[in-house]
């Protein structure tokens, strides 16, 4: 590759067709795509599952397996074309120039090797590095990567790695050979929020460093204005906007880019007075795909006979630096008109107490030997647990895995019952009592939605007998007509079509399945929903479409939501007040405008700092947590947050090391629990903020 000129794109993809063929048909995944990356710039790729970003990138990688092959165009590497290349080509290529991350570190890391051994396999094999260099390059760029104790980690295996640090050796194996193009799909999709940061920042990190050029995969436009110099945004297997990244996100020149702006909670939207705008309909199939324009039928501004006449192709946007769009009437659209079909609501009366938790404690008892003997050891995983929660309020409750949250809500369930403490529902103390004692009337009235949607359908059940076996154990109607009008009902409010009661999980999208275990939870009129992360799992617009939903039966039966999630912009969005957690503890807990502005918890201050937001108007404080959670089987002495904390050194006589903080609770009936001083509190800096228009 001596030949080419380090001026020219480091990859061209031009008029890129790829097609998946099955015996029945050919389906066209991807259709006339065109990008070019620069030399150490960073591409991002954005759209909703099924659009064709992953197909794009393992096409790079020369990577469709048996089905998927190119149909048309050219992908050019450094000046050569990789459509073209055989084999032996193509192996010295991949891993060595090339190299790609993907979504689950797990599943690129062998279980069976240490760490060091799979890191020195790549220097080895492409460079034919002798393996003591090999071993003191690996060590170097583990220690690149910000792992603690380089050596200890080479030595390690990858399950005694959390799930940030198996992301970042995965990142460091990947930089093994200085690829000089580095492929991220969704790298952290599986993360917390604030490990994602750190992951974030590493890649910035390292692309300046090595020189390196990126393309970025990921539905995050938050994490894209974050990482990648230029952006690409696709639709159906099309790229339909393309160019800078801050002009994309400034002066986009799609109906489906700004689509997808609209449904997604950035600040100043309001659940009441702003609410997210959905985009309606849905995704097409590849083989069902419009004629003309592919969002036309989703579109506001479609126009019949113009759009979707023919092919459309994709047009310069005059001004800047490579911009542009496929879409006819982007020169007659007012891009700065309000949305035409935005809906207000009224705010939701906040009622009487429904549910109370006074020092709810959750401990297990874990044996420290593999095999179940051994001295037993306790894992705090909620401790001294004390709120309340209103009926027709939406409670966030916010913190990273391993916090306690998915517990508290198994306890509040009956899945599993308390340590010790009193949880008063209605007027009911339910704290001993496993669900299976529980009446009917407290199992209907308190009900739960899942993350994942998949996982809690019967596949083999159709829609609408699956909500009518929950009618049935709830004792509602009291023939098998009533239940039927009555499931039929739900189908409604949950906005599904009535025809939908025929079909299997398997014919509905994630969206659709989520619907149904919604309208599932409140087949007994329930009127505490626990929603375990219902949203995670789902499209931005599809999420939009789920929140109004569960906002608009909120409003309709009085529900208290109780809304766990890591993603602090819904939360912004949806609740009326947040809890934090950390490590079993509720650090901090208050209305929505309390917690999301200063005085903060010093962990509060950090999830802030770590949530992406995709507004180029927004100004955050970068606070980077060093280190991970730890383990709660051992816990550090005093306050749970004193091994990451920045505000440490602020507290006297190493209380912070010693003490378990005191809950403050400040003006308006806001709760820290923390040892800074009020004064300290108070001098605080908000860590978001918006630039004046």
């Amino acid at each position: 590759m001596a030949d080419w000129d380090p001026t020219q794109p480091i990859l061209e993809i031009e008029n890129l067709s790829i097609s998946f063929f099955t015996r029945l048909r050919e389906i066209p995944a991807v259709m006339d795509f065109s990008c070019t990356v620069m030399p150490g710039e960073a591409m991002g790729l954005v759209g909703e599952s099924g659009c064709g970003k992953s197909t794009v990138a393992l096409a790079v990688m020369r990577d469709l397996g048996k089905n998927g092959r190119i149909v048309g165009g050219t992908i050019r590497f450094k000046g050569r074309d990789l459509t073209k290349m055989d084999d032996e080509g193509l192996r010295h290529i991949r891993g060595s120039e090339i190299a790609m991350i993907y979504q689950e570190p797990m599943a690129s890391l062998n279980p069976a090797m240490r760490i060091g051994e799979q890191l020195i396999e790549v220097p080895m094999i492409h460079q034919g590095m002798a393996r003591s260099d090999a071993w003191a390059l690996a060590r170097q760029i583990v220690a690149d990567v910000r792992l603690p104790d380089p050596d200890r980690m080479l030595n390690a295996y990858p399950h005694q790695l959390s799930g940030g640090q198996q992301q970042r050796i995965v990142i460091a194996m990947a930089l093994m050979a200085k690829p000089a193009l580095l492929i991220l799909d969704e790298p952290t999709t599986a993360l917390d929020v604030t490990v994602e940061a750190g992951i974030v920042d590493l890649v910035k990190d390292l692309g300046e460093k090595y020189g390196t050029s990126m393309l970025f995969i990921s539905h995050n436009l938050g994490l894209v204005l974050d990482v990648c110099d230029r952006l690409c945004v696709m639709y159906s297997g099309e790229a339909v906007e393309t160019g800078n990244v801050e002009e994309v996100f400034d002066k986009m020149r799609h109906p489906y880019t700004q689509a997808l702006f609209r449904s997604i909670p950035l600040p100043g939207a309001d659940k009441n007075a702003a609410p997210l705008i959905a985009i309606p309909g849905n995704f097409p199939l590849p083989h069902e795909r419009p004629q003309g324009c592919n969002f036309g039928p989703r579109c506001d501004y479609f126009v019949d006979g113009q759009c979707n006449k023919g092919d459309i192709a994709m047009s310069p946007v005059p001004g800047d630096d490579r911009h542009a769009s496929r879409c006819l009437r982007w020169q007659e659209i007012d891009w700065a008109a309000p949305p035409k079909t935005r809906k207000t609501a009224e705010k939701t009366k906040i009622g009487p107490v429904v549910l109370r938790m006074e020092d709810l404690k959750k401990y297990y008892a874990v044996s420290s030997s593999a095999f179940g003997g051994g001295a037993q050891k306790v894992v705090k995983a909620n401790e001294t647990l004390s709120f309340e929660a209103h009926e027709g309020e939406t409670l966030a409750i916010v913190g990273e895995s391993g916090c306690g949250k998915s517990t508290f809500a198994k306890v509040l369930m009956g899945l599993e019952t308390a340590t010790s403490g009193t949880i008063m529902l209605f007027d009911e103390n339910v704290q001993d009592t496993p669900i299976e004692k529980r009446g009917v009337d407290t199992v209907s009235q308190l009900q739960m939605v899942f993350q994942n949607p998949f996982d809690t359908l019967n596949p083999s059940m159709t829609v609408g007998r699956q909500i009518i076996r929950a009618l049935e154990i709830f004792g509602e109607g009291s023939s098998d007509a009533d239940r039927e009008k009555r499931m039929l009902e739900l189908l409604d409010l949950v906005k599904l079509p009535r025809a939908f009661a025929d079909r299997m999980p398997r014919q509905l999208s994630g969206g659709q399945k989520q619907r149904v275990g919604i309208a599932r939870a409140f087949a007994g009129g329930a009127r505490i929903v626990v929603a375990d992360e219902p949203v995670s799992a789902l499209d931005v617009s599809v999420q939009a479409a789920v929140t109004d939903l569960l906002m608009d039966i909120q409003r309709k039966n009085k529900t208290t939501l109780l809304f766990i999630s890591h993603d602090l912009s819904i939360v912004r969005y949806l609740s009326d007040r947040v809890m934090v957690m950390y490590l079993g503890h509720v650090v901090e807990l208050g209305t929505t405008d309390q917690v999301f502005s200063p005085p903060y918890h010093p962990y509060t201050e950090a999830l802030l700092s770590a949530v992406p937001i995709a507004d180029t108007r927004v100004k955050k404080r970068r606070i980077v947590l060093e280190g991970d959670i730890p383990s709660a089987m051992n816990p550090p002495p005093g306050c749970p947050f004193q091994t990451r904390c920045r505000w440490k050194s602020e507290v006297p006589g190493g209380r912070c090391e010693t003490e378990v903080p005191p809950v403050q609770t400040l003006e308006g009936g806001h709760q820290i629990k923390c040892h800074l001083s009020l004064d300290i509190l108070k001098r605080m800096e908000p860590v978001i903020q918006i630039a004046a228009e």
